[in-house]
């Protein structure tokens, strides 16, 4: 389906889910467990050729090239990308946002954090590349990362939640609370905060305003309409068109729809208390977020007893992608902490 008509379509099913009206960082050194240590034998040439060619194509490895991979949990191949590993210390899962599938992801923030980390990034059930009928709450899709994270074999991760992938992270901690290390959530809000049960709506709104103006909808749903903004968007959108070959399925009409019922379910239940979640957290988001009020964040960060807050001026709810180099900064050294 061409970009027009998926456009069409979605915005056809966000209004048949919400009918109403619109009424600076120090530098961290990476540890490395490619580094050979000292032995009592001599290592052959051909050996040192072998790591050394190993660890250059891992440095070369980066968000536009890396390959896409498959896992079975629960019945489901989940469709992920992974690097970094060589920096070793504790993943970094990265948590999607509505509609989003790998390609959606800023590539400047995904290198920037796998310059120092190893990160991963799946679809959730039904969406992308992954198999399975998608999951209609934020619970199910919490249910699935642990899956996930689980038949990864990791012990204890990070997790990066941005929009709908930070109330993810958040049903996350309360559900598994010792698997989770930090978190980073950005452009997010607690369950039932201000505006998130008519998400829909705004989405809607933008998905026929980029139909019409043969814009990506992101460019009005993620900026403000400054001259900041404009031009902000502008480079995201490039940015995340630099993968060219080997890019994963846009999301189907059907998961739209799944998706679209769980942030209205998330937005009209009650909140969850979240003084009990104990892990480092650093929140973020843009001064201007019409798509997940930024109220919510300041809520947000009131809510988690270990928070650290970072707002960006003259931003929406991609603040984080308009001040990409900052935040990547920012990122690194709460990670590092």
């Amino acid at each position: 389906m061409n970009f027009l008509l998926n456009t069409v379509a979605m915005s056809l099913t966000a209004l048949s889910v919400f009918s109403a009206p619109l009424t600076q960082a120090e530098v961290v050194p990476s540890v490395s467990f490619n580094e050979p240590s000292i032995q009592a034998y001599k290592v052959s040439s051909s050996a040192v050729s072998n790591l050394q060619a190993g660890q250059q194509a891992e440095q070369d490895t980066n968000w536009k090239n890396v390959p896409t991979q498959f896992i079975n949990a629960g019945g489901v191949n989940f469709a992920y990308r992974e690097y970094g590993q060589q920096n070793g210390g504790t993943p970094v899962i990265f948590l999607n946002h509505l509609a989003a599938v790998l390609d959606n992801w800023d590539p400047r923030i995904i290198d920037g954090i796998a310059a120092k980390h190893h990160v991963v990034v799946f679809d959730n059930r039904g969406v992308g590349a992954s198999t399975g009928k998608p999951a209609q709450s934020i619970e199910q899709m919490a249910d699935d990362a642990i899956a996930f994270i689980q038949a990864k074999g990791f012990k204890q991760v990070d997790l990066f939640g941005f929009s709908m992938g930070g109330m993810i992270s958040q049903e996350i901690v309360l559900k598994q609370p010792n698997l989770v290390r930090k978190m980073i959530l950005s452009g997010t809000g607690p369950a039932g905060g201000t505006g998130i049960s008519t998400v829909g709506r705004i989405s809607n709104s933008d998905l026929v305003r980029g139909m019409v103006t043969g814009q990506d909808p992101k460019v009005y749903l993620f900026f403000t309409r400054t001259e900041n903004g404009k031009a902000a968007a502008k480079q995201f959108i490039q940015r995340i068109n630099e993968r060219t070959e080997n890019r994963d399925k846009e999301i189907t009409i059907s998961a739209y729809r799944a998706q679209l019922k769980a942030l209205k379910k998330w937005g009209s239940k009650k909140p969850s208390d979240l003084s009990v979640i104990q892990q480092p957290v650093l929140v973020a988001n843009g001064d201007h977020d019409r798509m997940v009020p930024t109220v919510n964040t300041y809520d947000l960060a009131k809510r988690l007893p270990n928070s650290s807050l970072v707002i960006y001026p003259d931003a929406g709810h991609g603040g984080i992608f308009q001040f990409h180099e900052d935040f990547v900064k920012q990122s690194l050294t709460f990670l590092a902490k």
